[in-house]
């Protein structure tokens, strides 16, 4: 059994290890729902648990490829588009977080003190997903409060990714949405018409792997800019911010002068595909590791109010993103996976909708809520 152990725990063969049962798992359809590539995230989970390990870098990789992608993808469209929703794309962002930050502080209110600030912001941290959120609070925390904020993200982390990539599929489906006509309209609000370079363009290599390459390099450069906060606190992109504004930028333009920056779409699909499944395995080992310990120790309930601050942000900002800011089933649910910091559920919601162009809400409005979260773990240990 030991010689079986020390083979699946080499890093290569745990890593797509994970990946095959993952996807065996995420497959499994109950009338019509399947969990997809978030199966990957409860394998992983128990893989975890069991102590197998990967290295830290499947992390970073995974959220660079993905999250470059995806700029990548919709940047094309993202800057006009934008232009068009740019109020109803910050409000619901804003809106989101408030009622995650609102539900964290009620939780933390009438627990009686079993949960502290420092915990209930690991959980709001893990219910959004938010790994920089998770950064910013123990930051804040006093160095014999920093486990706390980690215990609760560790906890609320599953559900935080099962929860959104189950909302995205089971809305339409209550809702009972034609999604062919909602791809068609949603085609005909969206049509942007790009500006084609005149002369001719020089492609590097015929799969677009160095602008690919160069756009994950800008990023990650760009999200090592630090920004300093009232309070002495501070604001960074981060491995997943940044790689996605590059990502625009580059999809933007699409050429320096006769240089072309165009990746062919087959190797962007297959990129963010691979890179959200890297950057759940990473996620679901470290979870794993501690997952069935702290709910043993602390209690089910600890589970319960993370999963409260996963499902309340969602309801409302649906409802509101429906009946106040009137957006479209494609635009509410992308900007749900934005406001929410879900990487998971948007490669969720691109194929529950059949079109890659719900991606431009999701990158509208991600930035707007990263910003907010990281301000809101800083300042529920702080003002508490």
């Amino acid at each position: 059994m030991e010689t079986i152990y020390n083979l699946i725990n080499i890093p290569l063969v745990c890593t797509f290890l994970i990946l095959v049962l993952g996807y065996l798992l995420g497959g499994i359809k109950i009338k019509g729902i399947e969990i997809g590539t978030a199966g990957v995230l409860l394998v992983a989970l128990v893989f975890g648990h069991f102590q197998f390990e990967v290295p830290d870098f499947v992390n970073d990789l995974g959220i660079a490829l993905f999250v470059t992608s995806v700029g990548l993808i919709a940047g094309p469209k993202f800057f006009r588009n934008f232009a068009k929703n740019a109020k109803s794309y910050v409000l619901l962002g804003f809106i989101i977080i408030l009622v995650g930050a609102l539900t964290c502080v009620a939780t933390v209110l009438v627990s009686g003190g079993k949960i502290t600030p420092e915990l209930g912001v690991g959980l709001l941290m893990g219910a959004l997903t938010s790994t920089p959120g998770l950064a910013a609070g123990k930051e804040a925390a006093e160095a014999a409060l920093q486990s706390q904020v980690a215990t609760g993200y560790g906890v609320a982390y599953p559900f935080g990714v099962i929860g959104v990539v189950l909302f995205v599929q089971l809305v339409p489906k209550i809702l009972k949405v034609d999604m062919a006509k909602e791809r068609e309209n949603f085609a005909a609000a969206n049509d942007v018409q790009i500006k084609e370079y005149k002369g001719k363009l020089t492609s590097v290599d015929s799969f677009g792997f160095m602008p690919f390459a160069l756009a994950i390099v800008l990023g990650v450069l760009l999200g090592k800019i630090t920004i300093p906060l009232p309070g002495g606190a501070s604001f960074a992109l981060g491995t997943s911010g940044g790689p996605l504004i590059s990502g625009l930028i580059v999809g933007h333009f699409g050429h320096v002068g006769p240089l072309s920056l165009k990746v062919r779409d087959d190797v962007l699909k297959s990129m963010r595909e691979f890179g959200l499944a890297l950057f759940l395995i990473a996620a679901g080992i470290k979870g794993g590791q501690s997952f069935v310990a702290i709910l043993a120790e602390q209690g089910v309930m600890l589970f319960v109010y993370g999963a409260l601050m996963t499902i309340f942000p969602l309801i409302v900002g649906y409802i509101f993103a429906r009946y106040v800011l009137k957006l479209s089933i494609f635009n509410n649910l992308g900007s749900i996976c934005g406001g929410m910091t879900s990487t998971p559920a948007l490669g969720t919601l691109i194929n529950v909708a059949g079109t890659d162009d719900v991606a431009t809400a999701y990158a509208s409005t991600y930035p707007i809520a990263l910003v907010c979260v990281v301000l809101t773990a800083q300042f529920i240990i702080v003002l508490m």
